[in-house]
């Protein structure tokens, strides 16, 4: 088992690295277990096309496995991975850039996570107690 400190962010995250078998991975983050499934890389058969910074890396990250699911427009992220303390609209609230949308417990501190535009609340995809990773969906806003 190996252990990780990393930095990203401001954040301080501690990873364990457990057992690995075939291309599936333990990993813990800041005590959260998570198993990692690892891209086996392919051969091309093709020249690849050179990429713009525009466009998507080449080489994605890891997949983790995650209930959430897939990215919609207008929806507000996590930023960490962590637990929701606190929902502070509802679906149909107008709200403003800026505004405090929840609150989420990562690392045992307090996260105001705030909305990034002005609009309407048209779906909150998670519930107050509730574990969620980064990048999840949490809020979508029109």
């Amino acid at each position: 088992m190996k252990e990780y400190r990393y930095k990203i962010n401001g954040n301080l995250y501690k990873v364990t690295v457990g057992d690995i078998e075939e291309n599936q991975v333990q990993v813990e983050v800041n005590g959260t277990p998570y198993k990692v499934e690892l891209e086996k890389k392919a051969t091309p058969k093709i020249k690849p096309v050179m990429r713009t910074a525009s466009t998507t890396p080449a080489t994605p990250p890891p997949a983790v496995s995650r209930p959430a699911a897939p990215s919609s427009k207008g929806s507000i992220k996590s930023p960490l991975p962590g637990v929701i303390l606190d929902v502070k609209v509802k679906e149909g609230d107008a709200v403003k850039r800026g505004q405090t949308l929840m609150i989420l417990e990562a690392m045992k501190m307090e996260n105001d996570i705030k909305s990034d535009r002005d609009g309407k609340v048209t779906s909150i995809k998670v519930s107050k107690g509730e574990s969620i990773l980064e990048g999840t969906d949490l809020i979508i806003i029109e």
